[in-house]
């Protein structure tokens, strides 16, 4: 049987993926959880080491986050000029540069340099996820775009549990936690002792050095398609949308709008609730030290995966927006149940939400991306959707100072409750569209 040739149409879809293609593209998708997860990591470690307040260490998420709203829009324009793997490959070349960086953070021994670091690895990867996030949803046929998202997203927890275990055993040391070690020691001795948990941080960006480099040469000799919609130059003249042209466009589409702050709330309750576990582990049981508080980040990543898989599983029978809605009443039902319960059933309360962010991102975002009837505009709107990471940046400063001012760690995770309940609306407004725009005498078609 002759193998039938991958087509582009003139929407920039295909009429198959390419299966290789697919596979590397969704490679990149556990590159970044690594560093997200190792933030987590990190903010157990400053936090006892440079002395920081909950708000203060929460602060390394917005350095990550920032950089992500910041590159956003240029890595667009760079996709707009150039294409999806050269925007890929420069995103790779900033994040070991980036890595690079925890070289001379870890000797300078200062929180705004580890934090420059941080946001330099963000660089890179706000081009990897600008380019990364449209490209699996545009490589194959569009009716299986949402589902093509979800399945390179499935990838996302095995990095994240890979960060996890690198930063448990090459960061995290046996032992008593940092908090009990230091409170035995005289100023010197744990000046002397906190630069020695620093420079444990560059462990993890070491190897993650080695495993860009062969990631980058992989990308560098392999071809791929160029997914980017045919421009009709008897309409425009041949001229791609300008920048001002493209934001007026998004901005008077209301369900783009919503979609925006529906992603912002999602990334931002997800990074917190991340953010915080090994905190609330820490804060409801002394006698655990930093590197078995971090054994319940493996179970989030893990449950997180699981939850991937039966939403997709589920997303097969019903509409995404169904299962969303489900799944956001559940998770605000937890995080109520970890913000009032004073025992250590609320970690494991917080390990069961993750089960339930699983299908949030790439759902969003490729519902968002497809109420964008004009696909000119594509790339500069999921670069916007990859600025609303910025809620990363918000909603754990804002956690960390509601912990702060109230003197609760467990109570603040009501943020983060308001968010999913924030999510949960979003999912039934656009399952209420969805079910209006069928005509009455029509069956539903289910989504994939």
């Amino acid at each position: 049987m002759k193998k039938q040739n991958i087509i582009q149409l003139p929407d920039g879809y295909l009429n198959r993926t390419p299966f290789v293609q697919f596979i590397l593209l969704s490679l990149l998708f556990p590159l970044w959880a690594v560093a997200a997860s190792l933030n987590d990591i990190l903010i157990a470690q400053f936090k006892h080491v440079f002395e920081l307040s909950d708000f203060a260490s929460a602060l390394v998420q917005s350095a990550f986050y920032g950089g992500y709203f910041l590159i956003a829009i240029p890595a667009s324009m760079v996709i707009k000029k150039t294409n999806y793997k050269f925007a890929i490959i420069t995103g790779l070349l900033f994040y070991i540069v980036g890595c690079s960086l925890f070289y001379p953070a870890s000797h300078m021994a200062t929180y705004t340099m580890f934090l420059f670091a941080i946001f330099s690895i963000a660089i890179g990867l706000g081009f990897l996820e600008t380019a990364a996030n449209t490209y699996s949803s545009m490589i194959g046929p569009r009716k299986y775009a949402i589902l093509r998202l979800n399945i390179s997203q499935t990838f996302y927890p095995i990095g994240a549990i890979s960060g996890i275990l690198l930063g448990k055993y090459l960061v995290f040391q046996k032992g008593a936690s940092l908090e009990a070690q230091l409170a035995t020691m005289s100023p010197a001795e744990a000046q002397a002792f906190g630069l020695k948990m620093l420079e444990n941080t560059l462990e993890p960006y070491r190897y993650m050095i080695f495993v860009l480099i062969g990631i980058l040469v992989l990308f560098i000799f392999t071809k791929f398609p160029s997914c980017k919609p045919e421009v009709n130059s008897s309409k425009v003249t041949g001229k791609t949308p300008g920048i001002i042209e493209t934001l007026k466009y998004l901005g008077g589409n209301k369900r783009f709008r919503n979609g925006i702050a529906a992603q912002f709330l999602y990334v931002g309750m997800q990074v917190t609730v991340w953010s915080f576990t090994i905190r609330l582990a820490l804060d409801l049981n002394p006698d655990i030290n930093e590197r078995t508080a971090s054994t319940f980040m493996v179970y989030s990543f893990s449950a997180f995966f699981v939850g991937k898989f039966i939403a997709n599983f589920l997303m097969t029978r019903f509409s995404p927006s169904k299962v969303l809605v489900s799944y956001s009443v559940i998770g605000s039902a937890l995080l109520a149940y970890v913000a009032f319960v004073p025992n250590m059933t609320a970690v494991y309360a917080a390990v069961a939400v993750s089960m339930l962010f699983g299908p949030c991102w790439a759902t969003i975002y490729a519902e968002t991306l497809e109420v964008i009837k004009e696909k000119k505009y594509t790339e500069t709107a999921g670069a916007i959707l990859v600025m609303a990471i910025v809620g990363g940046a918000v909603i754990p400063a804002v956690q960390g100072f509601v912990s702060d001012f109230f003197g609760s760690m467990q109570l603040a995770f009501l943020v983060s409750m308001a968010c999913f309940i924030y999510v949960g609306c979003y999912f039934f407004g656009e399952m209420k569209k969805q079910s209006a725009s069928v005509q009455p005498s029509e069956k539903p078609v289910e989504s994939v």
